[in-house]
């Protein structure tokens, strides 16, 4: 339905006005931009540190199920539900670390989408003022269009051709 409405918006809009309409691929622009491939790294090289780490704590705590498994005969009942009960906390302790350790670095790639989308927007704008454009519209709500329309390569240039960059370290 909401296509529906941009087609019917679109036809209405160009019907009646001289204007030049123009459609963006911004995921796009933030996956192969400089800056975005930089973000992209960056957040891959976290994502795998703790992998490695929380890795290790998952082989420790199989190996330590394991053994108090095989000794789960030799132990009283109660030392033994003691003992796993200990195992239980820690197993949740580590889903729950292992869980927020994703959502930081959710948290990290969404600030810093919003810090390249800051840079991203003056140019976009610089773009449009400077080629007359009246209406940009993400290219993921486009159902047809012609090339000629897709702005996305002059604004992906504009926005390498730009000397700014991520301040990664301090996240």
């Amino acid at each position: 339905m909401k296509k529906i409405s941009y087609l019917i918006f679109l036809i209405f809009f160009s019907s009646h006005a001289k204007a030049e309409i123009a459609y963006i691929d911004i995921n796009y622009i933030l996956n192969s931009s400089s800056v975005g491939k930089s973000l992209n790294l960056y957040i891959d090289n976290l994502s795998k540190k703790d992998s490695l780490v929380y890795e290790n704590i998952e082989k420790d705590l199989i190996k330590r199920e394991k053994t108090l498994i095989a000794q789960q005969n030799i132990l009283n009942e109660n030392e033994f539900k003691k003992k796993l009960s200990n195992l239980s906390r820690e197993v949740n302790k580590y889903r729950a670390d292992k869980n927020a350790s994703k959502e930081e670095l959710n948290k990290i790639k969404i600030e810093n989408t919003k810090k390249i989308l800051k840079i991203l927007n003056p140019i976009i704008t610089k773009y449009v003022e400077e080629n007359a454009i009246s209406l940009v519209i993400p290219k993921k709500n486009i159902i047809v269009g012609r090339k000629n329309l897709d702005i996305t390569d002059q604004i992906l240039k504009k926005l390498n051709d730009t000397s700014e960059k991520l301040d990664l370290q301090n996240e």
